[in-house]
């Protein structure tokens, strides 16, 4: 590798921290959930607005970070969402209540735009020929930020319960989540200082006024014969990049652009409604339904943590030597395949909890009744906690809840851990670096930023209604059903995109600006 290459290398490491600070995020919530349902006695919705609240304001940052850059650059806007980061897991850490807890987050939501932020700038700074795997270090930190939250999670866990006196001392025997929550703050404030070491995208130097800037820069991250032909190809898209929000709105409409547009929104709605944030969000929860208990349910998610960051290294790899489309068709089968696994493993799960562990339970929780459930068998999820509600209500069996299934469920485990494993290695080396690969690709150098926005808000929206309704869906469709679902979107989505994506790899921006757009 070239000095020029590393240096572009390095560029694009820094600016994809924002997505580690993502995955750590997106993370970290998941061992939080089973914590503050008990505390501040919540429902299904309030668990899902807890969840998908950063999602939501996600979609307000589509919106507006891709414009903004247009217009102020890619390197200020970034740096502002930073600083949203770090408020938003201050504030999160000391929340007193759901309420507070739900606009912190919806703070550090706002900083999600840096997913959609970091893809151009990386596009715009890298070589063709290396483009998809330096634009997959964005994924590849996002999965590293999941994994390092997973860890996180399970050590802030254990420790918690291990009667240490440094544990008392700070707190961490009554407030775990306080520090999993308030830990994401320390590559948080990492990020913005090393952002400040980084330079403007010398694309959008060029496309205002600034052409001998950006030569500079290119210079470092060009071989010095290929930047004079380079800066010239930029140029010559330059027109109409400063145009006006609504004429580049109005450019994205026109119909050369219809092919690229509905590949974008198919892949942008594919990748969530995969159930990939279902996963992502409440992994815990999901291994808890399973019968696992609570210690052994942060321990698997850890799993989950280490299949992403192999995976994604794999999707690195071969993304620019074997094609955008082949990895999307093969990701999209196995989760299907997976979530098909996964839905019978929990189709397979009986209930019943023998007398004297249903005794014992309802002394523990000084819930006498509870007893007369001991010997009654259920044939599924929804029949065995519509039981216990009749019995002891619906906030006894959140804040019970890992514990119950524990001792009543009749299933093999490893084959819900196999099936969620499984579509966590499909999604991570297709659906999860390959889709940002492709919206800093397809769309033209002039409204690449508003294009990045209405992909952007397509996706958070998709991904808010996964994280929000799922608590729901566990609730009134059952685990199996849930699965299932996610299997049958995906298999769906796998049929459109065989038919419909060209491939990109290999290609220069301007070069896909004159040939790809003008498929229709």
């Amino acid at each position: 590798m070239s000095s020029t290459d590393k240096t572009a290398l390095y560029y694009a490491a820094v600016i994809s921290l924002g997505g580690f600070l993502f995955g750590f995020d997106a993370a970290v919530i998941s061992g939080v959930v089973g914590f503050v349902t008990p505390l501040f006695d919540l429902n299904e919705a309030q668990i899902g607005l807890v969840v998908s609240a950063p999602s939501l304001a996600a979609i307000i940052a589509a919106l507006t970070v891709g414009p903004t850059a247009d217009q102020v650059g890619r390197k200020k806007v970034m740096l502002v969402l930073a600083l949203l980061y770090t408020i938003s897991a201050l504030a999160s850490s000391i929340a007193p209540d759901v309420t507070t807890l739900v606009a912190a987050r919806f703070v550090g939501g706002l900083a999600f735009g840096t997913l959609m932020l970091a893809p151009i700038y990386i596009a715009e700074i890298a070589p063709a020929r290396l483009r998809g795997r330096m634009v997959s270090v964005n994924q590849l930190n996002i999965v590293v930020g999941f994994s390092a939250a997973y860890f996180a999670n399970y050590f802030l866990l254990n420790a918690s319960q291990s009667g240490a006196a440094w544990v008392a001392a700070v707190g961490l025997d009554e407030h775990a989540w306080r520090w999993m929550l308030g830990l994401e703050a320390v590559p948080a404030a990492s990020y913005f200082f090393l952002m400040l070491l980084v330079p403007e995208s010398p694309r959008w130097l060029v496309l205002h006024g600034q052409p001998e800037k950006a030569r500079r820069i290119l210079e470092r991250i060009t071989p010095a014969a290929d930047v004079e032909q380079l800066l010239q190809e930029i140029t010559s898209t330059a027109a109409g990049a400063t145009a006006s929000l609504w004429n580049r709105v109005k450019q994205l409409l026109r119909p050369e652009l219809r092919l690229v547009l509905l590949v974008g929104f198919i892949v942008g709605i594919a990748q969530q409604a995969s159930g990939i944030n279902s996963v992502y969000f409440y992994a815990p929860t999901i291994f808890e339904q399973s019968g696992v208990g609570t210690n052994a349910a942060f321990m698997q998610a850890t799993y989950i943590g280490i299949i992403n960051v192999v995976f994604t290294i794999i999707a690195m790899l071969t993304v620019d030597r074997f094609g955008r489309k082949p990895l999307l068709l093969l990701g999209l089968l196995g989760v299907f395949v997976s979530m098909s696994i996964t839905a019978y493993g929990f189709h397979s799960a009986s209930y019943e909890m023998p007398p004297e562990r249903a005794a014992e339970i309802a002394e523990r929780l000084g819930t006498p009744e509870l007893a007369v459930i001991g010997g009654m068998r259920f044939d599924n999820d929804l029949e065995f906690k519509g039981a216990i509600v009749d019995i002891i209500g619906r906030s006894a069996l959140r804040a019970n809840e890992s514990t119950l299934i524990e001792a009543a469920i009749r299933m093999n485990p490893r084959i819900v851990l196999v099936g969620i494993l499984g579509f966590v290695a499909s999604f991570a080396f297709s659906l999860g670096p390959v889709m940002w690969v492709l919206f800093s690709e397809i769309f033209p150098n002039r409204i690449r930023g508003v294009a990045m926005a209405v992909m952007g808000v397509v996706n958070s929206g998709v991904s808010t209604g996964v994280q929000f309704i799922f608590p729901w869906e566990l609730a009134n469709l059952g685990t199996a059903r849930t699965f299932l679902i996610y299997g049958a979107v995906s298999l769906i989505c796998l049929l459109l995109i065989a038919r419909l994506l060209p491939e990109t790899r290999g290609r220069t921006l301007e070069e896909l600006e004159q040939e790809l757009v003008r498929r229709h």
